[in-house]
Parts: C-alpha cells; structure tokens; sequence
C-alpha cells in the first residue's frame, strides 16, 4: 500500500486536534489537579501530555489504516471511523467532566463508556485492517490506568 501522506496527516491531525482543544480549554482547571490527594502509582503530571501525544498520533495513524483498507469482510468502513469519531468524542467530554467541573465520580463512569467503546472502535479496526486494531491496544491499556486513577481520585477526594 502507497501512503496517502495528506491523508495520513489530516487523519493524525484530527485527535491531536481534539487532545489539543481539550487541554486548552482544560488548562486552567489542571493547575489545581496536583493539589489533589494522588492514588499510588499516580504519575508525574509531565509524562500525561507525552503519553495522550503518542495516543493521539497511534489514533490516527488506525483511523488512516481503516480509511485505506480494502474491502474485506465484515464490518464496514464507515461503522468502523464513526464508533471511533464518537469514542473520540467521549475522550474530549471526559476530560472537561473531570478537570473543569470536578465530577469525579461521574467522570469515572464515562471513562468506564468510554474504554467500552475504545474497545468495540479495536474490534471494527481490527476487522478491516489487523495493524489498524493494534494501534488502538495502548489506548485501552492507558485508559484502563486512568480509570483507576480517576476512581483513586474520587475515593480520596471525596
């Protein structure tokens, strides 16, 4: 397969655009986040924005993969890229639930939405295209750690 690079860019640009426009609509709110009492094993606050970049580009790069595969059978192309629009919906939501109204708990509860429907988005990339699958593995790892920093959250916070 040829590498469409425009279409490769515009398809990495859309989740960095979205992980973008939620951290700076969410970049006051994140100041007072290290006030927070912290579950163990919490991060340092620089590696989030280093981890979400890489996941965002990983999106991407699945969603470009799934735009060009060729048609095989099962789920099509367009169920496929509209699950993942609207998981990526959820993932910018989550973060203004979380950082700007402080609804821990009801934060979590999306999130536990949200890695349900990262997963059913692997499921469909992974029926058109296996590597287009694969790029989504750490996102459903990374959001499975953040759901339970979320509920460490809320439990200490409360």
């Amino acid at each position: 397969m040829k590498i469409k690079w425009k279409q490769l860019a515009v398809c990495v640009a859309i989740p960095l655009a979205v992980g973008g426009l939620s951290a700076f609509l969410t970049k006051d709110a994140m100041e007072s986040f290290p006030q927070l009492d912290q579950p163990p094993l919490s991060p340092p606050m620089w590696l989030f924005p280093v981890v979400w970049t890489v996941l965002y580009v990983l999106m991407g790069i699945g969603s470009y993969l799934v735009l060009n595969s060729q048609g095989r059978r099962g789920v099509g192309k367009g169920k496929a890229l509209c699950v993942y629009a609207l998981q990526l919906a959820f993932n910018f939501l989550w973060t203004i639930f979380f950082f700007n109204c402080g609804w821990y708990l009801f934060a979590f509860v999306w999130l536990v939405a949200l890695w349900g429907l990262i997963l059913w988005t692997f499921l469909l990339f992974r029926q058109r295209s296996h590597p287009a699958g694969w790029t989504l593995v750490p996102y459903l790892a990374w959001v499975a750690f953040a759901g339970y920093l979320n509920f460490g959250i809320y439990l200490l916070n409360k």
